[in-house]
């Protein structure tokens, strides 16, 4: 079998016909094989790039509370706050069965407990500050499917139940503990006592939930927080006996009670035009760079316009293989804002509504990989998609529809991850796709 690479490409013009049936993929078998048949490597397909923002994402039960507030030189001011419902597994102070035992406890204080996840995102050598409220509002979805998005929102009481500055420590350290109002405290303990609160109905009439919220000042990064294993403390004791102290733990038992509000003000950035979901921009209008970042709805489309016209290339031929090849744009990620491992691909029609996740001819979801491999100018580094099938299915088609692929990142429901990608036109960091064609 002998390999030509094609030095030129016909000319290509939109191409369409009525019929609404879509052809198969094509399979290659050993009989077309043969030493007669030409594959050639076609490298001038033009690929569009651009980048779209999806309406929402759910983050309610993505097991991660996500605080954070920073300035991201390309893609404005990320923001994530957190909202949760907390309950106890008792709320009932420990008797032994006098009646007068429990006049005896008395308030001691009470804090939250966050634990560290191992996620971060940004700068975190700088103080990150943030406060604790109260929701005025039950955490329950205003929608249909019990979903809270990053765009959802409760009201909440203006007056802080508690406020850290802190440098984060997401990998060395365990926890951070953020004594709360003692007011607060001494309130929710006093109804606990007098049996004002004996149930978990009675206890979330009480105290609807929380909210942790960043401050504008000095925060740089986004850390995660583990749901199952933080809580808010209440410490307590014996009247007189200070080595007598105990504790009722309150947690978020149930993942779907909490959820992160994450937003971008896209202002004075070059995606401040970013249009609606159903619609795209260009990378013409965006320096010849695409964009995709977690939590925040941004993504990246490629779309393939001239595809069909391969079929004329032969009167009998497929695509056997391709590969498309993103570059991140020099510059635009750091160590700060480090690159994914991997991108997640799927398919969308016009109005950008994803059909499936990318597959390949055996069925399997097909994701961008990294090669993290360096040299002196970056030129290495990249992800690689294998799309063969794909284009194969896009070539064939006869109906008028057109799907293209949406690039997102892995955790796109509980990260702020971001990429830059350069288009087919960018001068160093160009969009590449290999396409081999065999003629049988």
């Amino acid at each position: 079998m002998y390999k030509y690479v094609l030095m030129s490409f016909l000319a290509f013009t939109l191409f369409s016909c009525g019929t609404d049936t879509d052809a198969g993929e094509f399979v290659v078998g050993s009989d077309y094989l043969a030493l007669n048949n030409n594959i050639v490597m076609i490298d001038t397909v033009t690929v569009e790039m651009s980048t779209i923002n999806f309406d929402s994402l759910v983050t309610s039960s993505q097991s991660r509370i996500l605080i954070g507030n920073y300035d991201d030189p390309v893609f404005g001011k990320v923001k994530s706050s957190s909202y949760f419902q907390v309950s106890g597994t008792s709320y009932a102070l420990p008797s032994s069965g006098s009646d007068t035992e429990a006049v005896n406890y008395v308030f001691d204080s009470i804090s939250m407990i966050l634990k560290y996840d191992n996620y971060y995102y940004g700068d975190t050598t700088q103080v990150q500050k943030f406060d604790i409220h109260r929701l005025t509002q039950k955490v329950k979805p205003n929608t249909d499917d019990d979903s809270f998005y990053n765009n959802s929102t409760l009201s909440y009481d203006g007056e802080s139940l508690g406020t850290i500055s802190y440098k984060p420590r997401p990998v060395g350290k365990d926890s951070i503990n953020i004594k709360m109002s003692a007011v607060f405290g001494a309130a929710l303990f006093q109804r606990i006592k007098n049996r004002d609160i004996t149930d978990f109905d009675s206890f979330t009439e009480y105290l609807k939930g929380l909210v942790l919220v960043p401050s504008s000042d000095n925060s740089a990064s986004a850390i995660g927080f583990d749901v199952s294993t933080s809580k808010v403390r209440l410490y307590y004791s014996k009247y007189q006996l200070d080595d007598d102290s105990s504790y009722l733990d309150f947690t978020i038992n149930d993942g779907s009670k909490q959820f992160n509000s994450i937003s971008l003000d896209k202002s004075g950035t070059m995606l401040e035009n970013l249009p609606v979901s159903s619609s795209k921009l260009s990378s013409t209008l965006t320096n010849k760079q695409g964009f995709v970042q977690s939590g925040t709805g941004v993504a990246c489309r490629v779309d393939f316009p001239n595809i069909r016209q391969l079929k004329y290339i032969a009167d009998n031929g497929a695509i056997v293989d391709a590969q498309l090849i993103l570059k991140p744009v020099n510059n635009s990620y750091s160590e700060k804002y480090p690159l994914a491992d991997s991108l997640q691909v799927y398919v969308g029609d016009n109005l950008n509504r994803i059909s499936s996740s990318l597959l390949n001819s055996a069925g399997t979801t097909v994701y961008g990989i990294l090669n993290k491999k360096s040299d002196e100018f970056n030129e290495n580094v990249g992800y690689t998609i294998p799309i063969g099938a794909f284009l194969q299915k896009e070539m064939l088609k006869t109906s008028d529809s057109k799907l293209g692929l949406i690039l997102t990142l892995p955790g796109i429901y509980k990260t702020v991850n971001r990429i830059v990608l350069g288009d087919q036109k960018h001068v160093d960091n160009k969009i590449q796709l290999k396409i081999y064609y065999i003629s049988y």
